[in-house]
């Protein structure tokens, strides 16, 4: 028997609490891991506080340091990767988001292992503090490769931080969507249509927007109804909001909920109201449902997605509510080019499918010299 190592693939991130690159993170490790590669999966919390069921094949590091803040609690975070990167000797550490990124290439240093850094955002929309900002100038150029979402963002990186190599490799569609906890029955009226929009409950994510613009056309949709599914900091904002609208029997905010499979089968229209995006994973999962979609275009994300006037509609200027107001009002009124939209939609399983984005990953393995 063989005792040579398998090739090794370590992913290090903050937490698996809810949202989209946690579940990128987590679907690439149960990917790798059934393509027979050995996969850890570094954290700074523990199993308790997941959102998303890491598979039981992937190895779960947590270092124990997530609730820790300040300069020197990022100093402990990073040793703490270096002795996970020591442990397990993977081939290639990939750090999901920004901090973790600049952790991973700071842990890596003098060592053997390749780090390969991801941008899950637009870089020019994210806030980030000087102490940030300059440790990502300084480590971006020693990383292995980094990997951008879309090639806007990837040009911007190229010009605002010297000497990188930059890649783009989007993220996989999450298809078949299987539900999880919490469920929460869909409780559609038999004869009623519903609007649905999931996410965050974040000012990026345009909800109070998304509002407004509602509120122009509900008068007109009686039978239609406004679900927003997520959690956040702006749910006491938009729930005044809404009572402030008059939309309190037009709107629904029913939280976090782990059966979105339901959700979206439920829906009749998908909308994204976003300020940014890096590319939406909310989007993705809604139009491989089979959703006609309409969205902000906003600088990068969902103009990757929907292909405007086939598959679902782009809306400009972004952020304006009389703009997505008039094309959730001919979308709405209109149940034919829903459905035409809708029966293109579903290209994104194949277009955006995990077959695609690995071998754009094996590729990229391939380039920096790493052997399986």
């Amino acid at each position: 028997m063989s005792n040579q190592k398998k090739f090794s693939i370590m992913l290090v991130i903050p937490s698996l609490h809810g949202g989209g690159a946690e579940r990128v993170a987590v679907s690439l490790a149960e990917h790798w891991s059934y393509q027979g590669y050995d996969v850890i999966l570094v954290t700074h919390t523990d199993k308790s506080s997941d959102v998303y069921e890491l598979n039981k094949l992937v190895t779960r590091v947590s270092t124990g340091l997530f609730s820790q803040t300040g300069v020197f609690s990022h100093l402990k975070k990073a040793l703490a990767i270096r002795k996970a990167i020591r442990q397990y000797r993977p081939d290639v550490v990939v750090g999901i988001m920004m901090s973790s990124s600049v952790l991973s290439i700071l842990a890596g240093l003098g060592l053997p292992t390749k780090v390969i850094a991801t941008e899950h955002a637009h870089p020019p929309s994210q806030k980030m503090s000087s102490f940030w900002y300059k440790l990502r100038q300084w480590t971006y150029p020693k990383a292995a490769r980094v990997l951008a979402l879309t090639e806007m963002s990837a040009d911007w990186l190229r010009d605002h931080i010297p000497h990188i190599k930059v890649s783009v490799i989007q993220n996989a569609v999450n298809w078949p969507l299987t539900n999880t906890e919490p469920m929460l029955p869909t409780q559609k009226p038999l004869q009623g249509k519903r609007l649905l929009a999931v996410g965050r409950l974040h000012q990026e994510k345009g909800f109070d927007i998304l509002l407004n613009a509602y509120a122009k056309i509900a008068e007109k949709y009686p039978h239609w109804q406004l679900v927003i599914l997520g959690e956040g900091a702006e749910r006491t904002s938009l729930t005044k909001q809404v009572e402030h609208l008059s939309l309190h029997d037009k709107v629904l905010l029913p939280g976090r909920v782990g059966n979105l499979k339901d959700w979206y089968e439920s829906a009749d229209l998908f909308v994204l109201s976003s300020h940014n995006e890096g590319l939406s994973n909310s989007l993705q999962e809604a139009m491989a449902s089979g959703l006609c979609a309409v969205s902000f275009d906003c600088d990068t994300g969902p103009r990757e997605i929907i292909r405007d006037g086939i598959d679902g509609v782009l809306v400009r200027p972004v952020a304006d509510a009389e703009a997505m107001a008039k094309q959730l009002d001919n979308l709405m009124g209109n149940e034919s080019l829903r459905r035409s939209y809708a029966s293109q939609a579903t290209s994104v399983r194949e277009r955006f499918s995990m077959q695609k984005i690995s071998q754009d990953w094996e590729k990229l393995f391939s380039e920096l010299g790493i052997k399986k």
